[in-house]
């Protein structure tokens, strides 16, 4: 009786911590979105657009700049930062590796390469479809590949397939650079900026055919919340308390890479996201996935819009590339979290 007394002030004060962090999250993604719609080099106010004290032309302007270009990049910001979030939050979760994301394991080099492949290779066919089809099947490959050879190794399976990620990256990065000179120079310039991830070419029928993909990991992720949990203690204890491990590590795998897959082939490689923003989600929250997984998807969602406001306002009216930004900040993270590493 007296562990249940104790425990249940305990609750109450987790229940807390999560509705208020939930109602930040909340407010923060409202408050990015705003940032992100009312920044960039067009001089409108969305203010006065919203009130309607805009007329004539500048009316006009205002409704172009806000509902055709800003709002599908915003939108589409905030769903690529929330599946690289939880994308992250997920595959740290299943390596049991606070440095595992879906960058250093591969998949975002393995999807760019397949959708460089088909924009240097086979410039005639349909590329709006074609591209997410190419980046979806080649971060499965990598996927593949970096399961495969976990599991030849036998032992100590998490490193082995942290280090075959790091060799994925390099021999991607080796055939993207092959593709690269034999591209022309239209392509190569557009194809150098995609390589650093770039909102630029967000529009509403980009962000109608890349929604569903982007959302279905974004929505079905946390329902393995309790799954990924019960992994934290290992495999053959996860096996005990009836999780189907092999399964999980599938399903998780496979909704990671139709997302980050779709993702990269409509923003580029945007890198960190998914490193930095679980831990930022982890520190708010603690570890249970029940809660990480859905605040990784939101933190994401607001550090890529306001990484983009960023990209479009600091160089103004030149744009940064978004990949640039987002290395800028997950760059010193990371050597922050090695060096922590080792001081413990």
């Amino acid at each position: 009786m007296h562990m249940a007394a104790n425990a249940t002030p305990a609750s109450a004060v987790i229940h807390l911590r999560a509705r208020t962090a939930a109602l930040w999250c909340a407010v923060a993604l409202i408050a990015a979105a705003g940032v992100a719609l009312n920044t960039g080099p067009a001089p409108v106010s969305g203010l006065d657009w919203l009130l309607g004290q805009l007329d004539g032309s500048d009316a006009a302007l205002a409704h172009t700049v806000f509902i055709d270009l800003r709002l599908p990049r915003v939108l589409l910001a905030a769903l690529v930062g929330a599946v690289l979030g939880v994308s992250g939050a997920a595959i740290q979760g299943l390596f049991r590796n606070p440095l595992a994301e879906p960058g250093l394991i591969g998949v975002s080099a393995g999807a760019a390469l397949a959708a460089v492949l088909v924009i240097v290779l086979l410039p005639a066919l349909p590329r709006r479809i074609l591209v997410p089809i190419a980046a979806v099947l080649g971060g499965l490959l990598a996927v593949w590949a970096v399961l495969a050879i976990a599991r030849r190794a036998g032992r100590n399976q998490v490193a082995t397939a942290l280090l075959a990620g790091i060799a994925i990256n390099a021999t991607a990065g080796a055939g993207i650079g092959i593709l690269t000179t034999l591209a022309d120079d239209t392509a190569l310039r557009g194809l150098t900026f995609w390589l650093f991830g770039s909102l630029s070419r967000a529009d509403w029928p980009t962000l109608a055919l890349a929604a569903p993909a982007l959302l279905l990991p974004v929505l079905w992720l946390p329902r393995d919340a309790a799954g990924l949990n019960a992994l934290l203690l290992g495999e053959d204890a996860a096996r005990h308390l009836g999780v189907r491990v092999a399964s999980l590590k599938r399903r998780t795998a496979g909704l990671v890479m139709i997302g980050v897959g779709v993702a990269v082939a409509v923003t580029g490689i945007i890198g960190f996201v998914g490193l930095i923003v679980p831990h930022v989600a982890r520190g708010l929250l603690g570890p249970d996935h029940r809660r990480v997984l859905p605040a990784s998807a939101a933190i994401g969602a607001v550090l890529l819009m306001l990484g983009d406001a960023l990209a479009r306002g600091a160089a103004g009216p030149a744009e940064l590339p978004i990949g640039v930004v987002t290395a800028v900040i997950g760059g010193p993270f990371f050597i922050w979290l090695l060096l922590r590493g080792a001081g413990r």
